[in-house]
């Protein structure tokens, strides 16, 4: 049975005028990895500072474990927050900065060194005790940090893009190191980030935001399967997405041609975006082929082949195992279960092809947010 332990009604939040939050509704379950994900700007870092008391809400109510906590100050509630930044203190070594908290609140020396073992075990730092802070690693500093966020039992630990500043394959290890550090603690984690793969890989329940609101809320295969609207679709993973008529129940036209589908309860003829996800296209002989194009660029990504084609001047992203050469002429198969319908939003026209693609472009995006003022 799960316990509601934070509860955020009608959150809003400006900035000099500027609206950062609108009408935020979103509870937090107890022992809970839940991440806040969405592009820089988006009102996850400031949602995050709300439920840490770092910000007051304009308007709506916080609640924790039933109270409201809207006038309650940061050190007060029962929050611990791990930064970008670790905030480490270099003049004291890895026990005394894990020491620190407990420290200040008159704990016995003999509880602490107890608690103190406990924490860099959890962390994989045993034997660090009497390290220089300033000389470990970045992924060492980071465990530093998250074991003095946790030392003092906090019932949630904010967590504010704190892998951001670690290599690749680091902060794939912390990834993991993370998850399992929440299961065995059963402290609920509130998780900041940009980073899509991130959120997926680690999280019980993944919150997608945009322009201040939340655009959906769900399980990591849900966000990736069932998009709500066409942000989501392109933010979470790879999307070709689509113009299309939904011709009644189980019917959907698009790319000039009618396919069958497992979506229904839409209007008939109704005007929706269709979304095909790269790994769900199935490369086959141009007559075999429900579609047909030519191949305009290959890259080899390792596990698969990432291919762009041109059907009828539309850009489709397709991952396959099998190679195509450039300028070939290729069919494409879509199965039913591969074509997810969604109705027309906002961002409905923002996201399309991959006329313009390209890694360079794609790391544009990836900007960090150690100074965002949202």
């Amino acid at each position: 049975m799960k316990t509601k332990l934070i509860e955020l009604r009608n959150i809003c939040k400006a900035f000099g005028g500027e609206p950062v939050l609108a009408n935020v509704d979103l509870y937090i379950n107890d022992k809970e990895f839940i991440t806040l994900l969405g592009p820089s700007g988006c009102g996850k870092t400031t949602t995050l500072r709300i439920i840490g008391g770092f910000e007051t809400p304009d308007e709506g109510e916080v609640y924790f474990d039933g109270a409201k906590i809207n006038d309650v100050p940061p050190y007060k509630r029962n929050v611990n927050t791990v930064f970008q930044k670790y905030a480490l203190f270099p003049h004291l070594n890895v026990y005394d900065n894990i020491a620190f908290g407990l420290r200040v609140a008159k704990v016995k020396e003999t509880d602490i060194k107890k608690r103190v073992t406990e924490m860099l075990e959890l962390v994989n730092l045993k034997g660090f005790e009497r390290r220089d802070v300033t000389l470990l690693s970045g992924g060492q500093q980071q465990r530093v940090a998250i074991a003095r966020a946790l030392i003092n039992h906090p019932k949630v630990l904010l967590l504010d893009e704190p892998l951001g500043a670690l290599d690749l394959k680091l902060r794939k290890d912390m990834q993991v190191e993370l998850k399992n550090i929440q299961t065995k603690t059963g402290i609920t984690f509130i998780y900041v980030t940009h980073d899509q793969e991130e959120a997926l890989s680690m999280s019980d329940t993944v919150v997608v935001m945009a322009n201040g609101k939340i655009q959906q809320i769900g399980t990591p295969i849900d966000i990736y399967n069932e998009p709500v609207n066409a942000f989501v679709a392109d933010f979470i993973g790879e999307s070709n997405i689509l113009d299309g008529i939904m011709l009644e129940d189980y019917k959907v036209k698009f790319a000039s041609t009618i396919f069958e589908c497992l979506d229904k309860g839409f209007d008939k003829d109704e005007a929706v975006d269709v979304v095909v996800r790269p790994e769900d296209v199935d490369v086959v002989p141009v007559e075999k082929g429900m579609l047909s194009g030519t191949v305009t660029s290959v890259t080899f990504k390792g596990v698969h082949y990432e291919i762009i084609v041109d059907i009828d001047g539309f850009k489709w992203m397709i991952q396959s195992t099998d190679y195509v050469a450039p300028d070939e002429k290729i069919g494409v198969y879509i199965e039913p279960d591969a074509i997810h319908i969604m109705k027309k939003s906002e961002f409905s026209n923002m996201f399309g092809d991959y006329s313009s693609f390209s890694d360079e472009i794609d790391h544009l995006s990836d900007v960090t947010e150690e100074d965002e003022k949202e």
